[in-house]
């Protein structure tokens, strides 16, 4: 028997929940951007830009947009140790991303509620549209190789932790999860890259592996090497019943050919998922479109700013209803992260609202 198709009814709930993208969108996020509102009302963001007074998106239009410079000084208190300032939980992760203007690296806050109501849910979904998409699945037959980066301790600080968003999801995800992953906890967020390459070829080459997930560069390293080590020619040949790469972080077609190299089978599947520090934004649901379906429904409510409307003295942001499609706009987030009026940096363009679908087209 299919233990898979037995497991996938347990996806059934949110298979129907994200069908409802297509006719309720609107609503969907009212209901999130009124939750977010109501949380942060007694942060000190919150009571500074006057929270319990915003009753409509016209009235939360008057917070500032932001970039990364305009939070940093928040960001520093909280990894100082200072709470309730731009979300109401505790925050003791932050997410280490790419560089700015004026920064090596970002740091951006990652509270449990968006763990649990943004990047966990993303994955989850992940496999939910995977197993519509192809319902002969035997992804559980065996196990899912992740490849993620590391973290540490702040060095400037006993309040806080910091890393790659791959290994705060590896570090915090139920313990449940560890049954059906590799490489084990302690290999996954190693920090030297040649020696976690090495041992997790190592650890898992015996291993029945069924999916890949992570950044299609890096991933191509550990398969070069997992194929050096055993002596085949193909990726199929160490695990026959490898069926789906969920790949992100860099754009795949310039990958596209090296994959088809050392994964020959005709059965291997693709999907993009829209997975940043910030949040889970978006992930493939057809196979044969290279949009995403853009994640509705998490603690992520959505602006966009035309690009011609980009480093304006005021630029007009515009909600989800309000975007038009084959058009660039730049993304804007609010979230359970604490991120208020955020633009990431990426653009994007809508190819379907009914549900919204979109390409990611460059970088503001």
């Amino acid at each position: 028997m299919n233990s898979t198709k037995l497991i996938s009814t347990l996806f059934k709930p949110r298979q129907a929940a994200t069908a409802l993208y297509a006719t309720q969108a609107e609503a969907i996020q009212a209901k999130v951007f009124k939750r977010l509102i109501k949380d942060a009302a007694n942060t000190e963001w919150g009571l500074e830009y006057s929270y319990k007074d915003i009753k409509s998106y016209q009235d939360y239009q008057r917070v500032p947009l932001q970039t990364y410079e305009e939070i940093k000084p928040y960001v520093e208190r909280l990894r100082a140790g200072e709470q309730n300032l731009l979300w109401p939980s505790e925050i003791r992760w932050f997410a280490k991303s790419s560089g700015t203007t004026n920064d090596k690296s970002k740091f951006l806050p990652v509270s449990k509620e968006a763990l649990e109501d943004i990047h966990y849910r993303g994955g989850k979904d992940a496999a939910a549209l995977y197993f519509r998409i192809n319902p002969d699945s035997h992804f559980f037959s065996g196990k899912g190789l992740i490849l993620g980066g590391s973290h540490s301790p702040n060095l400037n600080s006993n309040h806080s932790l910091v890393g790659d968003l791959s290994a705060i999801l590896i570090q915090n995800v139920n313990p449940l999860i560890n049954f059906i992953r590799v490489p084990s906890k302690k290999i996954a967020l190693m920090s030297e890259w040649e020696t976690k390459i090495e041992a997790i070829a190592n650890s898992t080459i015996p291993v029945n592996v069924t999916s890949l997930s992570g950044v299609p560069s890096w991933m191509l390293v550990l398969i070069k090497r997992v194929l050096e080590k055993t002596g085949k020619q193909a990726l199929e040949e160490v695990w026959p019943n490898l069926e789906v790469f969920f790949h992100g972080g860099v754009a795949f077609t310039p990958y596209r050919e090296q994959y088809k190299q050392v994964i020959q089978t005709p059965k291997m599947h693709y999907v993009e998922t829209y997975n940043a520090s910030e949040g889970y934004f978006g992930t493939q649901n057809d196979l044969s479109d290279p949009a995403m379906l853009l994640m509705i429904d998490y603690g992520i409510f959505y602006e966009f700013v035309p690009l011609e409307e980009v480093g304006k003295e005021s630029p007009r942001a515009y909600c989800l209803e309000e975007v038009e499609l084959n058009k660039n706009y730049a993304m804007v987030i609010s979230t359970s992260c604490g991120l208020w009026r955020y633009m990431i940096g990426d653009t994007v363009k809508f190819t379907s609202k009914n549900p919204y679908k979109f390409v990611i087209t460059g970088r503001t």
